[in-house]
């Protein structure tokens, strides 16, 4: 099939994992897709003492803590502006705790209080920082079932340039300035997809030997609001905007399409994507 209805090639833009969820993205030139998503991301989650997760909703700096995970993930290292950085083994089979995310139980590994401390003095809360078991057996939703780590739903997240071109387009006609890519978290960022949406109808894709299902349509909350640059909420938009024109038939506003992994492998920027089955927006 054409790898988008204007004619052009879509390609990969962009790549990006979140390893610490909440925190700040990692931008690489190729990834391992896993069958949770690209490897690492959402591997750790920040959370209180007693286990609740903590979000860019609440805490804002969360954007500006920036994690490095080692290829092999057995180290990693925490930064931010103003503080010296953290590093820690990882702990990956010690013994699990609960821990809770949008009020459903998950357990996670404890990293000790070394990275706790760290977190609690640069979010002025007292934090924890646990990561995904090695027998972590979560099963996501949507039409097609996956698997991911501490990410708010399903493993992959994709978003289009276009889509963001026509948002801005709209911002501009209501008086407000364009937004960067950041403020959606995508994992992958597809270019060359002519028609703003059109991951919204991408129902099955191919990109080198990589293939994606979907799942369901991004949801959009409140932490596209904080300007990931600066760790700080910036007023109502997108939210304002996207409401207009973008208003789910579940609720919401939607932005973007979430992913399940049919085929895990590897994929670079400048892979083609290729969609092998076209179905209607949920929208």
């Amino acid at each position: 099939m054409n790898t988008a209805l204007g004619g052009r090639v879509a390609t990969v833009a962009e790549l990006l994992s979140y390893p610490v969820k909440g925190c700040a993205g990692v931008s690489t030139p190729t990834a391992v897709l896993t069958p949770a998503g690209l490897a690492h991301d959402r591997s750790f989650m920040v959370t209180s003492e007693e286990g609740v997760f903590r979000t860019q909703r609440r805490h804002p700096r969360m954007a500006v803590i920036r994690p490095e995970v080692s290829d092999g993930g057995e180290r990693l290292t925490l930064g931010a502006p103003g503080t010296d950085p953290v590093g820690i083994d990882v702990d990956a089979s010690g013994p699990p705790r609960q821990v809770e995310l949008f009020g459903k139980a998950f357990r996670g590994v404890d990293q000790g209080d070394g990275v706790a401390g760290w977190l609690s003095d640069f979010l002025g809360a007292p934090s924890r920082l646990v990561r995904v078991p090695v027998d972590h057996d979560r099963v996501t939703d949507g039409r097609i079932p996956g698997t991911s780590g501490y990410a708010d739903s399903c493993a992959v997240h994709v978003l289009s340039r276009s889509s963001l071109d026509l948002l801005n387009r709209r911002l501009g006609e209501n008086g407000a300035p364009p937004l960067p890519m950041d403020r959606f978290r995508p994992n992958v960022v597809v270019d060359g997809w002519d028609a703003p949406h059109t991951e919204d109808r991408a129902h099955r894709i191919a990109v080198a030997d990589v293939e994606l299902g979907y799942a369901k349509l991004a949801v959009r909350c409140a932490v596209t609001t904080v300007d990931q640059g600066a760790g700080a909420k910036a007023g109502p938009e997108p939210l304002r905007t996207l409401a207009g024109y973008r208003r789910a038939a579940a609720g919401g506003v939607a932005f973007g399409t979430k992913y399940a992994v049919l085929s895990p492998g590897e994929l670079a920027v400048g892979d083609e994507v290729r969609v092998v089955s076209w179905g209607d927006s949920e929208l």
